[in-house]
């Protein structure tokens, strides 16, 4: 695994090897203690989750307060647009957000921690996206923010004319300056 940091604090990129001959490949996902020497960091994830977008979609921007959840993020089969926000006001680089592409090809993670939001928009044909998350789903702590918000400026990739596709959740999202941050 190769952890980089991002611009965001907290944030990291991970890029996983894999290791194949003619009868496909092998990959080390996600090793504790080489995250831990990278980060200073000790992970436990309580929970795995799956989803599976068409093309086009963007979900988010998502995140539970109180109860946050830190994700460790992937895609297993095509591509998505992934974005961190960072939502603690305490933080250098709150209100600041950081995107990478993740997919099958690339072989990234992003680690996204507690305090963040996180949403994507899938760029190619369809995304099976799994989460690995340091908290238990609660949907009474779940809130959305809006992912077209013009404070946070986002750079979605979304292609000239087309509207993506989201929820109605996702669509009452409350803006920036409307958010309640983390401490």
């Amino acid at each position: 695994m190769e952890i980089t940091a991002t611009p965001l604090k907290d944030v990291y990129l991970i890029t996983v090897k894999r290791f194949g001959d003619a009868r496909g490949w092998f990959s080390e996902v996600f090793r504790e203690s080489v995250f831990r020497e990278a980060t200073g960091r000790d992970l436990s994830f309580v929970q795995v989750n799956e989803s599976f977008s068409e093309g086009n979609i963007l979900r988010g921007i998502h995140f539970q307060n109180p109860h946050p959840q830190g994700k460790l993020v992937r895609v297993s089969r095509g591509e998505v647009f992934d974005v961190a926000v960072d939502l603690r006001r305490s933080s250098p680089t709150f209100g600041k957000w950081y995107g990478a592409y993740l997919s099958e090809d690339n072989c990234r993670q992003l680690w996204i921690p507690e305090g963040f939001g996180h949403g994507f928009y899938v760029t190619g044909q369809c995304a099976h996206f799994i989460y690995h998350c340091t908290g238990y789903y609660h949907p009474e702590s779940e809130h959305t923010l809006r992912f077209d918000d013009p404070e946070l400026n986002i750079a979605w990739p979304v292609p000239r004319g087309v509207t993506p596709l989201t929820s109605a959740k996702d669509l009452k999202g409350v803006f920036f300056k409307e958010l309640e941050p983390f401490a």
